[in-house]
């Protein structure tokens, strides 16, 4: 019988299912389906919306840090160029400071210079004036003694030898004046 029942269905096509293969094969797939639509699914897009979002979140943060560290960078710029601005000024500051200190010096230096040659040469007025007046004693002492032996006669008389003398050294002095200019 079996080969009756064989022999009726006619030749069997090897690549073409049997029908009842085709309906196991579709309730199978449906159920399969379900099964992953209810609950496989979810978990794979709660999963994937999970990953998309530590992956957005991870940009937004190294955004974010990339943005914090540009402000960073551009603050110690700023605070450099500060540094560098503040450093010029003190340097200007302090050589401007050193030459003023160098001019008072040297004002000091040359008001203590003039000073001390005033002084020198206040001594040497007072110095020549001492010496001219002890020269001029001791010429008149001389001058007289000499005229005492020319004139024979002593010159004893103070003011007549006070007077001669001042006469001879005032005519010496008239007589020097024009020669020393």
């Amino acid at each position: 019988m079996n080969a009756l029942i064989l022999a009726a269905e006619g030749p069997v096509n090897p690549v073409i299912p049997h029908p009842a293969e085709i309906i196991l094969g579709l309730v199978a797939f449906l159920l399969l389906f379900f099964v992953i639509k209810k609950f496989v699914s979810p978990r794979f897009e709660a999963l994937y919306a999970e990953r998309t979002a530590k992956i957005e979140g991870g940009i937004e943060k190294a955004e974010q840090a990339q943005a914090e560290a540009q402000r960073t960078l551009e603050q110690y710029k700023e605070q450099l160029a500060e540094a560098r601005a503040e450093a010029a000024r003190i340097r200007d500051d302090a050589r401007a400071e050193g030459l003023q200190i160098i001019e008072e010096l040297r004002e000091q230096a040359q008001a203590e210079s003039a000073r001390i040659v005033a002084q020198g040469q206040h001594q040497l007025d007072a110095q020549r004036a001492q010496i001219v007046a002890e020269l001029r004693a001791d010429l008149g002492r001389t001058a007289v003694e000499l005229a005492s032996k020319v004139v024979g006669e002593s010159l004893e008389d103070e003011a007549r030898r006070r007077g001669t003398v001042d006469r001879f050294l005032n005519e010496l002095d008239a007589v020097a004046a024009p020669a020393s200019k």
